[in-house]
């Protein structure tokens, strides 16, 4: 399962969760400045999700996250292979978490402030725009939320759209200090981000079965959370891998 929030510019140009023409096997949302992609799933079940690392002070020279996705889903090589050949040129991306997942588990992998990948345990887990393991309001929040969705076995996918969608502010001393400000640390606290500007631009929910077949779920958004659209894929197993 996995459940998350892509938060961006709403002037920055994005083709809607789909198959890719150009590669038929993955689907997910298309970045049309870079080229890449946020969250996404292959035919095989294999799946990520990559974000940025909050910290002004970063470089950002680098090369754009947005093609580690599309690479591993290329890469006939599984998640772990894959992170510890990543780490070795991880140094050339502007700040990033990447997590990988496949038939054998999962990993993630993180460039900033230093490389440094690990496989993940069983569980849930939340990954924030801080290290991998920060414990940020809205990420408890929605591992509580994913916890509690588990626990009913009969909760349609669509459920996790709400957690998704909460607009909670949280107090001032619960908030992180990634060097931004108080004040915007206060507009990015909540895990829907309704703003002008920047914002939540998709909520996506993916699921997928050990065979590799699945769904996912994207729904849209505009400027001050104007809904723009849901689109929804069903893919079937094959060569689970």
């Amino acid at each position: 399962m996995l459940a998350g929030n892509r938060d961006e510019f709403h002037a920055r140009p994005a083709a809607p969760l789909a198959r890719w023409d150009d590669e038929p096997f993955l689907i997910g949302g298309r970045d049309l400045e870079a080229g890449g992609t946020w969250l996404a799933v292959g035919e095989n079940g294999r799946a990520g999700v990559v974000t940025n690392v909050r910290d002004p002070k970063a470089a950002r020279d680098g090369r754009s996250r947005g093609g580690l996705l599309v690479d591993f889903l290329r890469d006939p090589a599984n998640a772990q292979a894959h992170a510890s050949a990543l780490a070795e040129r991880a140094a050339t991306y502007r700040p990033f978490n990447l997590a990988l997942f496949d038939h054998l588990g999962a990993v993630v992998v993180t460039n900033h402030p230093t490389t440094r990948w690990e496989r993940l345990a069983p569980g849930v887990h939340a990954l924030s725009n801080g290290a991998p393991g920060a414990s940020w309001p809205k990420t408890r929040h929605l591992r509580a939320a994913l916890n509690a969705w588990l626990a009913n076995e009969a909760a349609p996918v669509e459920d996790l759209f709400t957690p998704l969608g909460d607009e909670t502010i949280w107090p001032d001393a619960e908030l992180p200090d990634t060097g931004v400000g108080l004040e915007i640390e206060r507009r990015l606290a909540p895990a829907f981000i309704r703003g002008g500007d920047y914002g939540t631009r998709a909520c996506t929910v993916l699921a997928t079965a050990p065979a590799g077949d699945g769904v996912i779920v994207e729904r849209r958004f505009g400027p001050r959370g104007a809904f723009e659209g849901e689109s929804r894929e069903e893919f079937a197993g094959r060569n689970a891998g």
